[in-house]
């Protein structure tokens, strides 16, 4: 059983071809899969998703590259977040790459989702490019780690792994790990402690090898679990079993 920790399946690419996809997945032993929302506009369809699917779950939040779209804030984000299919909030963090001024708007975004999760008890789903130190600075003045949550589509350094693992955060691994130049990347993820370990897609981004530059799908998650088992040197049954224990225990489900 593989669990993708982090996909999206209600933009354009997937939601048309969702029969399809969601059949991938099954032909996988992809047994569940987390929506992940990145604007409040269309929080409703990721919503939509996980109701109608049992295998699926949702999270509430606005992607810190989204300027033109409705600000959440802490009292939104929770009273959306008590549905019982919203398991965290976020996709919520910093990424200066696209925006290199790093604007205080951004920042204080985060602080709304990191308060929204402690006041809920969700966990967040984090996203930081070109950011770590803010993020992980913002993180611990705002007591991220009281809910906890996931570094997601980890690319950054042993040491933002060793600081987000400190505040009780797992991490999660992309097609990224799949890429034979990601050597930096390769090595975190054969040190990431096994019950702290994630596997995501973030569908329809980042295919992982052997699907690289095709659009990417929840049911090729399989493919980072098995680049992760060679890695470590475990069997990909181990992989699988911890990664999808690991996902009930952080987002308190059953699957």
């Amino acid at each position: 059983m593989f669990v993708d920790s982090h996909c999206h399946l209600d933009f354009p690419q997937l939601i048309e071809r969702k029969d399809e996809i969601l059949a991938t997945m099954a032909q996988n032993a992809v047994d569940a899969a987390l929506c992940v929302s990145v604007k409040m506009e269309d929080f409703p369809n990721v919503l939509a998703l996980a109701h109608a699917h049992p295998h699926l779950y949702a999270s509430v939040g606005v992607h810190p590259d989204n300027a033109d779209c409705i600000e959440p804030d802490v009292a939104s984000l929770v009273a959306h977040a008590a549905d019982p299919k919203v398991v965290a909030i976020g996709e919520t963090g910093l990424d200066y790459y696209w925006h290199k001024d790093q604007p205080e708007w951004q920042r204080e975004r985060f602080r709304v989702h990191i308060r929204a999760a402690r006041e809920c008890n969700k966990p967040l789903i984090i996203h930081t490019r070109d950011s770590a130190a803010d993020t992980l600075r913002l993180m611990r003045e705002e007591g991220a780690g009281t809910p906890g949550g996931v570094m997601h589509c980890f690319t950054e350094t042993q040491a933002v792994a060793d600081a987000a693992l400190e505040l009780g955060f797992y991490i999660s691994f992309s097609g990224i790990v799949t890429f034979k130049n990601a050597k930096a990347l390769k090595a975190v993820a054969r040190t990431v402690p096994l019950d702290r370990l994630l596997i995501e897609t973030d569908s329809p981004y980042l295919a992982p090898v052997p699907h690289r530059g095709k659009t990417n799908e929840p049911g090729f998650v399989k493919h980072v679990a098995e680049e992760i088992a060679a890695l470590r040197g475990m069997s990909l049954e181990t992989i699988a079993e911890a990664s999808t224990q690991n996902f009930m225990r952080l987002f308190n489900v059953q699957i």
